[in-house]
């Protein structure tokens, strides 16, 4: 029995559980194909391991550098307005919108050896396309638009009330953000950096056109599965199971965080 904390008109239940179902057939019609007697071995393979242990390390440290970039990019649009910050905002965003693959071909016209900054970094010795360096990269081009929208509406949602109190009472402007605004925000910045983990971690387009599909170095998880959706279906059935386990229960911690907040 579903229970309205205001009146809602009945007939949105409707498309909400049509909605619902939508979202939840596809898993369970994946989950009807799990060779469940050959899970654990298809799951525990090397080639699996190194996709998933891989997946991980990236997607941490892209949510790291997303919220190193993102949290000052976010206050800065927020909270300051000047010439061109429209368009600033939307290039920004931008990712959110091309294709990923598009997005890996920006990366590696720019970082590749041939590319506006590769070829300078080339002749220092220092190659970033089709590295483990280059999986981080795509990850955190695709995810940061995400901790920025999301930290930036969480911005402009609390107003500027208690910085201004904090400002008027002497508080120096590195103080205010980090004393006042930093926790202020605190649920929206957990809750980009989760969005901003959960893309990382199934990004797929832009990895394998910047980075390539070399085991242990650049074969993410959703990498992996692509290859053996080809070669082994049961594997990649198997592999996409344990990325939906996998994104469910970092989702499901983030949001018993967030709910103590």
């Amino acid at each position: 029995m579903f229970e309205a904390r205001v009146g809602l008109p009945r007939w949105l239940f409707v498309p909400a559980g049509l909605g619902a179902a939508f979202v939840l057939l596809p898993l369970v019609a994946m989950v009807t194909r799990v060779r469940w007697g050959d899970f654990v071995v298809l799951v525990t393979s090397e080639t699996a391991r190194d996709a998933l242990l891989l997946s991980l390390r990236t997607a941490t440290t892209s949510t790291t550098l997303c919220i190193v970039l993102g949290v000052p990019m976010a206050v800065v649009l927020a909270r300051t307005h000047f010439p061109g910050q429209a368009v600033m905002r939307s290039l920004v965003l931008l990712p959110l919108v091309i294709p990923p693959v598009v997005s890996g071909l920006a990366l590696l016209y720019t970082f590749g050896r041939k590319g506006l900054l590769g070829g300078t970094l080339d002749m220092l010795g220092i190659q970033v396309a089709f590295s483990t360096v280059a999986v981080v990269l795509a990850q955190t081009f695709v995810a940061l638009p995400f901790l920025v929208i999301s930290l930036e509406g969480a911005l402009r949602t609390a107003g500027q009330r208690y910085e201004t109190v904090a400002a008027t009472l002497g508080a120096s402007p590195a103080m205010v953000f980090r004393r006042v605004t930093l926790p202020l925000v605190r649920p929206g910045l957990v809750s980009g950096a989760v969005l901003a983990f959960a893309r990382s971690l199934g990004e797929f387009g832009a990895t394998i056109t910047f980075a390539g599909s070399m085991q242990g170095t650049t074969a993410t998880l959703p990498i992996q599965i692509y290859l053996e959706r080809v070669t082994d279906p049961d594997a990649a059935v198997a592999l996409s199971l344990v990325l939906v386990v996998v994104a469910v229960a970092v989702i499901g911690v983030a949001g018993q965080r967030r709910s103590v907040i």
